[in-house]
Protein backbone atom coordinates (compact mmCIF):
# COMPACT_ATOMS: atom_id res chain seq x y z
CA UNK A 1 0.00 0.00 0.00
CA UNK A 2 2.89 2.30 0.57
CA UNK A 3 4.29 1.70 -2.55
CA UNK A 4 1.02 3.15 -5.27
CA UNK A 5 0.52 5.91 -2.21
CA UNK A 6 4.48 7.43 -2.80
CA UNK A 7 3.90 6.40 -6.32
CA UNK A 8 0.69 9.06 -6.34
CA UNK A 9 2.51 11.18 -4.06
CA UNK A 10 4.98 11.52 -6.44
CA UNK A 11 2.61 11.93 -9.54
CA UNK A 12 0.97 14.27 -8.01
CA UNK A 13 3.70 16.62 -7.14
CA UNK A 14 4.99 16.71 -10.68
CA UNK A 15 1.66 17.42 -11.73
CA UNK A 16 2.14 20.48 -9.48
CA UNK A 17 5.50 21.80 -11.15
CA UNK A 18 4.43 21.41 -14.43
CA UNK A 19 1.44 23.32 -13.63
CA UNK A 20 3.61 26.07 -11.86
CA UNK A 21 5.49 26.10 -14.91
CA UNK A 22 2.93 26.55 -17.27
CA UNK A 23 2.19 29.19 -15.20
CA UNK A 24 5.28 30.77 -14.89
CA UNK A 25 5.59 30.42 -18.67
CA UNK A 26 2.72 32.46 -18.80
CA UNK A 27 3.76 35.06 -16.84
CA UNK A 28 7.33 35.54 -18.74
CA UNK A 29 6.33 34.77 -22.39
CA UNK A 30 2.75 37.08 -22.49
CA UNK A 31 4.83 40.94 -22.26
CA UNK A 32 2.98 44.04 -22.17
CA UNK A 33 5.02 47.14 -22.03
CA UNK A 34 8.76 47.90 -22.32
CA UNK A 35 10.42 50.66 -20.05
CA UNK A 36 12.88 52.48 -22.09
CA UNK A 37 15.75 54.26 -19.87
CA UNK A 38 16.58 56.58 -22.39
CA UNK A 39 19.77 58.69 -22.79
CA UNK A 40 19.65 59.88 -19.55
CA UNK A 41 18.37 61.07 -16.39
CA UNK A 42 19.88 64.35 -16.01
CA UNK A 43 16.98 66.70 -16.78
CA UNK A 44 19.20 69.57 -17.37
CA UNK A 45 20.70 67.33 -20.10
CA UNK A 46 17.22 66.13 -21.16
CA UNK A 47 16.15 69.58 -21.74
CA UNK A 48 19.36 70.41 -23.56
CA UNK A 49 19.14 66.89 -26.02
CA UNK A 50 15.47 67.66 -26.61
CA UNK A 51 16.67 71.80 -28.34
CA UNK A 52 19.17 69.90 -29.99
CA UNK A 53 17.39 67.16 -31.55
CA UNK A 54 13.93 69.48 -32.33
CA UNK A 55 16.32 71.80 -34.54
CA UNK A 56 18.25 69.11 -35.79
CA UNK A 57 14.67 67.33 -36.82
CA UNK A 58 13.19 70.55 -38.19
CA UNK A 59 16.71 71.28 -40.09
CA UNK A 60 16.41 67.64 -41.52
CA UNK A 61 12.15 68.03 -42.31
CA UNK A 62 13.11 71.76 -43.92
CA UNK A 63 15.96 70.52 -46.26
CA UNK A 64 14.42 67.55 -47.23
CA UNK A 65 11.03 68.49 -48.16
CA UNK A 66 12.57 71.46 -50.00
CA UNK A 67 14.44 68.78 -52.35
CA UNK A 68 11.27 67.28 -52.53
CA UNK A 69 9.44 70.17 -53.69
CA UNK A 70 11.99 71.17 -56.11
CA UNK A 71 11.93 67.88 -57.98
CA UNK A 72 8.02 68.08 -58.19
CA UNK A 73 8.09 71.55 -59.36
CA UNK A 74 11.47 72.28 -61.83
CA UNK A 75 11.13 70.70 -64.78
CA UNK A 76 15.18 70.64 -65.25
CA UNK A 77 14.91 68.23 -61.93
CA UNK A 78 12.49 65.44 -63.82
CA UNK A 79 15.57 63.08 -64.58
CA UNK A 80 16.05 59.74 -62.68
CA UNK A 81 19.06 61.27 -60.60
CA UNK A 82 16.29 63.27 -58.91
CA UNK A 83 14.05 61.12 -58.88
CA UNK A 84 16.25 58.72 -56.94
CA UNK A 85 17.13 61.80 -54.39
CA UNK A 86 13.41 62.36 -53.81
CA UNK A 87 12.59 59.28 -52.45
CA UNK A 88 15.99 59.10 -50.61
CA UNK A 89 14.40 62.01 -48.95
CA UNK A 90 11.18 60.67 -48.26
CA UNK A 91 12.85 58.24 -46.41
CA UNK A 92 15.23 60.62 -44.66
CA UNK A 93 12.41 62.15 -43.08
CA UNK A 94 10.26 59.41 -42.32
CA UNK A 95 13.46 57.73 -40.57
CA UNK A 96 14.20 61.04 -38.72
CA UNK A 97 10.45 61.36 -37.67
CA UNK A 98 9.96 57.85 -36.00
CA UNK A 99 13.37 58.10 -34.41
CA UNK A 100 12.92 61.71 -32.99
CA UNK A 101 9.34 61.66 -31.89
CA UNK A 102 9.88 58.10 -29.74
CA UNK A 103 12.45 60.06 -27.86
CA UNK A 104 10.99 62.96 -27.45
CA UNK A 105 7.71 60.70 -26.19
CA UNK A 106 10.50 59.00 -23.69
CA UNK A 107 10.78 61.79 -21.85
CA UNK A 108 6.93 62.45 -21.31
CA UNK A 109 6.44 58.74 -20.39
CA UNK A 110 9.11 56.62 -20.60
CA UNK A 111 6.91 53.27 -20.96
CA UNK A 112 6.14 51.88 -24.45
CA UNK A 113 3.85 48.24 -25.34
CA UNK A 114 5.09 45.55 -27.11
CA UNK A 115 3.05 46.33 -30.44
CA UNK A 116 4.00 49.98 -30.75
CA UNK A 117 7.91 48.69 -29.75
CA UNK A 118 7.62 46.10 -32.67
CA UNK A 119 6.14 48.94 -35.23
CA UNK A 120 8.68 51.03 -34.52
CA UNK A 121 11.22 48.10 -34.83
CA UNK A 122 10.03 47.12 -38.28
CA UNK A 123 10.15 50.53 -39.73
CA UNK A 124 13.23 52.32 -38.40
CA UNK A 125 15.22 48.65 -40.18
CA UNK A 126 12.79 49.10 -43.12
CA UNK A 127 13.48 52.44 -44.08
CA UNK A 128 17.30 51.99 -42.93
CA UNK A 129 18.01 49.12 -45.38
CA UNK A 130 16.02 51.06 -47.91
CA UNK A 131 18.26 53.65 -47.49
CA UNK A 132 21.05 51.42 -48.42
CA UNK A 133 19.73 49.44 -51.49
CA UNK A 134 18.61 52.95 -52.73
CA UNK A 135 22.11 54.38 -52.77
CA UNK A 136 23.23 51.54 -54.61
CA UNK A 137 20.70 51.67 -57.63
CA UNK A 138 21.59 55.87 -57.36
CA UNK A 139 25.15 54.44 -58.16
CA UNK A 140 24.27 52.65 -60.73
CA UNK A 141 22.32 55.37 -62.15
CA UNK A 142 25.38 57.81 -61.97
CA UNK A 143 27.72 54.32 -63.77
CA UNK A 144 24.69 54.75 -66.56
CA UNK A 145 24.98 58.78 -66.85
CA UNK A 146 28.61 59.05 -67.27
CA UNK A 147 29.51 55.79 -69.18
CA UNK A 148 26.50 55.54 -71.25
CA UNK A 149 25.48 59.30 -71.89
CA UNK A 150 23.73 58.51 -75.33
CA UNK A 151 21.51 55.70 -74.08
CA UNK A 152 21.18 57.05 -70.27
CA UNK A 153 17.12 58.53 -70.94
CA UNK A 154 16.81 55.09 -72.49
CA UNK A 155 18.00 52.92 -70.20
CA UNK A 156 16.94 54.70 -67.10
CA UNK A 157 13.64 55.31 -68.40
CA UNK A 158 10.68 55.81 -65.88
CA UNK A 159 9.20 52.73 -66.31
CA UNK A 160 12.96 51.81 -64.51
CA UNK A 161 12.85 54.11 -62.44
CA UNK A 162 10.07 52.56 -60.98
CA UNK A 163 10.87 49.09 -61.10
CA UNK A 164 14.40 49.97 -59.08
CA UNK A 165 12.36 51.66 -56.43
CA UNK A 166 9.54 48.71 -56.14
CA UNK A 167 12.66 46.27 -56.07
CA UNK A 168 14.45 47.83 -53.47
CA UNK A 169 11.60 47.56 -50.92
CA UNK A 170 11.28 43.69 -52.18
CA UNK A 171 14.32 43.27 -51.29
CA UNK A 172 14.68 44.70 -48.22
CA UNK A 173 11.02 42.81 -46.76
CA UNK A 174 12.91 39.58 -47.91
CA UNK A 175 15.55 40.72 -45.97
CA UNK A 176 14.12 42.04 -43.03
CA UNK A 177 11.11 39.87 -41.95
CA UNK A 178 12.31 36.30 -41.69
CA UNK A 179 14.34 37.77 -38.11
CA UNK A 180 11.90 39.89 -37.83
CA UNK A 181 8.96 36.67 -37.60
CA UNK A 182 11.61 35.01 -35.47
CA UNK A 183 11.93 37.84 -32.82
CA UNK A 184 8.40 37.42 -31.55
CA UNK A 185 9.16 34.13 -30.14
CA UNK A 186 11.81 36.00 -27.55
CA UNK A 187 10.69 35.33 -24.23
CA UNK A 188 11.15 37.87 -21.37
CA UNK A 189 11.61 36.82 -17.81
CA UNK A 190 13.67 39.29 -15.67
CA UNK A 191 13.26 42.53 -16.86
CA UNK A 192 11.39 44.77 -19.32
CA UNK A 193 13.86 47.36 -19.38
CA UNK A 194 15.48 48.40 -22.17
CA UNK A 195 18.80 50.47 -22.30
CA UNK A 196 17.74 52.98 -25.27
CA UNK A 197 15.81 55.97 -26.54
CA UNK A 198 13.52 53.68 -28.40
CA UNK A 199 12.88 50.57 -29.63
CA UNK A 200 16.30 48.53 -31.06
CA UNK A 201 17.10 45.57 -31.49
CA UNK A 202 20.57 45.17 -29.62
CA UNK A 203 19.50 46.27 -26.33
CA UNK A 204 16.12 43.70 -26.57
CA UNK A 205 18.40 40.85 -27.76
CA UNK A 206 19.99 41.84 -24.14
CA UNK A 207 16.94 41.80 -21.90
CA UNK A 208 15.95 38.28 -23.34
CA UNK A 209 15.42 35.15 -21.53
CA UNK A 210 15.52 33.00 -24.52
CA UNK A 211 18.89 31.90 -26.64
CA UNK A 212 19.70 34.56 -28.88
CA UNK A 213 22.75 33.09 -30.62
CA UNK A 214 20.77 31.61 -33.45
CA UNK A 215 19.16 34.65 -33.82
CA UNK A 216 21.80 37.12 -33.69
CA UNK A 217 24.06 34.95 -35.90
CA UNK A 218 21.43 35.17 -38.61
CA UNK A 219 21.17 38.97 -38.52
CA UNK A 220 25.28 38.91 -38.71
CA UNK A 221 24.90 36.57 -41.59
CA UNK A 222 21.92 38.95 -43.92
CA UNK A 223 23.81 42.27 -42.67
CA UNK A 224 27.25 41.52 -43.57
CA UNK A 225 25.95 39.54 -46.89
CA UNK A 226 23.41 42.83 -47.47
CA UNK A 227 26.49 45.01 -47.15
CA UNK A 228 28.81 43.55 -49.07
CA UNK A 229 26.39 43.17 -51.93
CA UNK A 230 25.28 46.55 -51.80
CA UNK A 231 28.68 47.85 -51.61
CA UNK A 232 30.27 45.90 -53.87
CA UNK A 233 27.96 47.33 -56.30
CA UNK A 234 28.68 50.70 -55.22
CA UNK A 235 32.32 50.39 -55.46
CA UNK A 236 31.85 48.70 -59.31
CA UNK A 237 29.66 51.91 -60.36
CA UNK A 238 32.65 53.84 -59.20
CA UNK A 239 35.40 52.10 -60.75
CA UNK A 240 33.86 52.58 -63.93
CA UNK A 241 32.90 56.31 -63.68
CA UNK A 242 36.35 57.08 -62.42
CA UNK A 243 37.76 55.28 -65.56
CA UNK A 244 35.47 56.98 -67.80
CA UNK A 245 36.13 60.49 -66.07
CA UNK A 246 40.09 59.99 -66.46
CA UNK A 247 39.57 59.57 -69.91
CA UNK A 248 37.81 63.03 -70.91
CA UNK A 249 40.42 65.54 -72.42
CA UNK A 250 38.83 68.37 -70.72
CA UNK A 251 39.91 69.17 -66.98
CA UNK A 252 37.07 71.41 -66.57
CA UNK A 253 34.48 68.25 -67.28
CA UNK A 254 36.83 65.80 -65.15
CA UNK A 255 36.29 68.11 -62.56
CA UNK A 256 32.83 68.97 -62.92
CA UNK A 257 32.39 64.51 -63.09
CA UNK A 258 34.03 64.23 -60.05
CA UNK A 259 32.09 67.20 -58.13
CA UNK A 260 28.92 65.86 -59.06
CA UNK A 261 29.89 62.15 -57.68
CA UNK A 262 31.10 63.88 -54.77
CA UNK A 263 27.83 64.52 -52.84
CA UNK A 264 26.96 60.73 -53.12
CA UNK A 265 30.22 59.50 -52.31
CA UNK A 266 30.27 61.50 -49.30
CA UNK A 267 26.50 59.97 -48.21
CA UNK A 268 27.38 56.61 -48.92
CA UNK A 269 30.82 56.67 -46.54
CA UNK A 270 28.35 58.46 -43.53
CA UNK A 271 25.82 55.94 -43.83
CA UNK A 272 27.90 52.70 -44.58
CA UNK A 273 30.24 53.81 -41.99
CA UNK A 274 27.98 54.07 -39.19
CA UNK A 275 25.56 51.16 -40.49
CA UNK A 276 29.02 48.95 -40.44
CA UNK A 277 29.85 50.19 -36.37
CA UNK A 278 26.29 49.48 -35.16
CA UNK A 279 25.09 46.70 -36.66
CA UNK A 280 28.38 44.42 -37.47
CA UNK A 281 29.07 43.23 -34.41
CA UNK A 282 29.57 39.50 -32.47
CA UNK A 283 27.63 40.62 -29.68
CA UNK A 284 24.95 42.46 -29.36
CA UNK A 285 24.73 42.32 -25.96
CA UNK A 286 28.01 44.89 -25.43
CA UNK A 287 28.10 48.13 -26.38
CA UNK A 288 24.64 49.37 -26.24
CA UNK A 289 25.71 52.65 -24.49
CA UNK A 290 28.13 53.57 -27.50
CA UNK A 291 25.03 52.60 -29.95
CA UNK A 292 23.01 54.97 -28.09
CA UNK A 293 25.06 58.19 -29.41
CA UNK A 294 25.56 56.86 -32.79
CA UNK A 295 21.98 56.19 -33.11
CA UNK A 296 20.99 59.82 -32.20
CA UNK A 297 24.11 61.25 -34.18
CA UNK A 298 23.20 58.92 -37.54
CA UNK A 299 19.00 59.77 -36.84
CA UNK A 300 19.56 63.75 -36.59
CA UNK A 301 22.98 64.89 -37.98
CA UNK A 302 23.23 62.82 -41.08
CA UNK A 303 19.67 63.76 -42.54
CA UNK A 304 20.34 67.16 -41.69
CA UNK A 305 23.81 67.22 -43.63
CA UNK A 306 22.63 65.05 -46.74
CA UNK A 307 20.49 67.81 -48.03
CA UNK A 308 23.16 70.24 -47.52
CA UNK A 309 25.77 67.82 -49.24
CA UNK A 310 23.17 67.57 -52.29
CA UNK A 311 22.14 70.76 -53.09
CA UNK A 312 25.51 73.09 -51.97
CA UNK A 313 27.02 70.78 -54.42
CA UNK A 314 24.73 70.90 -57.17
CA UNK A 315 24.30 73.77 -59.39
CA UNK A 316 21.31 72.55 -60.88
CA UNK A 317 19.48 71.99 -57.40
CA UNK A 318 20.83 75.50 -56.43
CA UNK A 319 19.55 76.78 -59.77
CA UNK A 320 16.26 75.93 -59.46
CA UNK A 321 16.00 76.94 -55.38
CA UNK A 322 17.20 80.42 -56.66
CA UNK A 323 14.58 80.40 -59.38
CA UNK A 324 11.66 79.32 -56.79
CA UNK A 325 12.50 82.03 -55.02
CA UNK A 326 12.77 84.42 -57.65
CA UNK A 327 9.26 83.59 -59.16
CA UNK A 328 7.54 83.77 -55.55
CA UNK A 329 9.51 87.13 -55.04
CA UNK A 330 7.36 87.87 -58.74
CA UNK A 331 4.19 86.45 -58.00
CA UNK A 332 4.42 88.60 -54.28
CA UNK A 333 5.12 91.86 -56.21
CA UNK A 334 2.31 91.10 -58.99
CA UNK A 335 0.50 90.60 -55.86
CA UNK A 336 0.84 93.41 -54.23
CA UNK A 337 0.62 95.96 -57.27
CA UNK A 338 -3.02 93.98 -58.47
Amino acid sequence: MMLPRLWCQILSTETQICKSRRSVTKKYTVLTTFILVGLTDDSNLQILLFAFLFITYLLSVIGNLTIITLTFVDSCLKTPMYYFLRNFSYLEVSVTTVCILIYVYTLINNTVSYNPCATQLFFVIVLGVTEICLLTAMSYNRYVAICKPLHYMTIMNNRVCIKFLIGCYMLVLLIVLPPYIMGFKLEFCDSNVIDHFGCDAAPILKITCSDTEFIERFVLVLAVLTLIFTLVCVILSYTYIIRTILRFPSVQQRKKAFTNCSSHIIVVSITYGSCIFIYIKPHAKEGVAINKVVSVLTTSVAPVMNPFIYTLRNKQVVQAFKESKGLHLSQRIKGLVI
